[in-house]
């Protein structure tokens, strides 16, 4: 069977850590992963929160400041519509608390050079741009008359978020194979396609949020109607735009259906099955969702469940996605070794 070279750095799970590294044992990492998993589940709360200040019209319930909320930091005899945004606002820092605790534990429990470092930082650098983009909506959006520049600013938050919580989902697995960025490499010829995949999905995250913005903001009597308004010149450009969302859906359906085929084909470990299988199970109960959606023209429940599993599809997806195009490497020669996935 094929060996891996490693160098006097590197020391396996068995082995214990070098002298003078942080420890990476199960004592201490078993909490962490717990807390990262935390994290990241907090952090989708969040976002489900979000989308009940959407769905709800709730968006502008702290008027256009930003941070303070009715000119005040604790809003005083809030309305309804206040009480779900300032929720939001107080939940988002809250996500800013937790992600700078996991970084800080992170940092201090794992060695140098450790992949988890990295993705807990690049959380903390998105959730801080986060609040940047998510001010620049209350603030800016409010005031412009530019509905291009209202779609561009809720579009880039809507990509920061889910780069965000790729960031969160990567930092625990990473954790739990203690990878390190001179032992990892690129699968090699392999990066196009998942490289343009994420890059579907992403959008189809971003259009999906901006069809249930423009369900809310202008909705419709009928399906027939709904269908009309799409290919009507006169329409919102948020309704316009709403074919960009199945069209996005099918070409990145087409990606996952091009991964799953490639993953099963090239690993054999059961986590990166399980993982095939998580994703399918999820494109399929997202389609059906996407279905009812329509149909039942975007109730707030099915809104909120709709979300719910484009979260967990779009965490799957890129557990999935580092598990095939990350593989281990040696740090002597750089030659990628046998996947040795856990």
């Amino acid at each position: 069977m094929p060996r891996m070279i490693v160098s006097k750095d590197v020391v396996s799970a068995d082995a214990g850590v070098a002298p003078g590294r942080p420890p990476d044992s199960s004592r201490s990492s078993a909490p962490l992963r717990r807390f990262a998993w935390f994290v990241l589940a907090y952090n989708v709360l969040v976002i489900l929160w979000g989308g009940a200040v959407r769905a709800t019209g709730s968006g502008a319930g702290c008027g256009n400041q930003w941070p303070l909320c009715d000119g005040a930091a604790i809003p005083q005899s809030p309305q309804f519509h206040t009480l779900i945004e300032f929720t939001h606002r107080l939940m988002s820092g809250g996500a800013l608390i937790l992600i700078v605790a996991l970084l800080i534990w992170t940092w201090r429990t794992t060695r140098k050079g450790h992949l988890a470092r990295w993705s807990a930082a690049i959380a903390l650098v998105l959730v801080i741009n986060e609040a940047f983009l998510g001010a620049l909506l209350v603030t800016v959006a409010a005031h412009t008359a530019s509905p291009a520049t209202a779609v561009l600013l809720f579009s880039c938050h809507l990509t920061n978020t889910l780069l965000l919580v790729a960031a969160l989902a990567l930092t625990p697995e990473f954790l739990s194979s203690a990878r390190l960025r001179t032992t990892t490499a690129l699968r090699h010829g392999s990066l196009i396609f998942p490289s343009l995949g994420i890059l579907a999905t992403l959008l189809v995250g971003v259009s999906g949020s901006l069809v249930a913005l423009g369900e809310t903001l202008y909705p419709s009597s009928s399906l027939l109607a709904a269908i009309r308004q799409d290919f009507s010149p006169a329409a919102p450009l948020l309704l316009r735009l709403r074919w960009i969302h199945p069209a996005s859906a099918f070409i990145a359906g087409a990606f996952v259906v091009w991964l799953l085929v490639q993953s099963f084909r090239r690993t054999a470990p059961s986590k990166t099955r399980v993982l095939g299988i998580a994703v399918l199970s999820t494109l399929i109960a997202q389609y059906l969702l996407g279905v009812f959606d329509v149909l039942l023209q975007a109730p707030t429940w099915l809104q909120i469940a709709h979300l719910l599993g484009a979260n967990i599809f779009w965490i799957v997806l890129v557990l999935l996605t580092a598990s095939y195009c990350l593989v281990e490497a040696s740090p002597v020669s750089g030659e990628i070794a046998p996947e040795l996935h856990t």
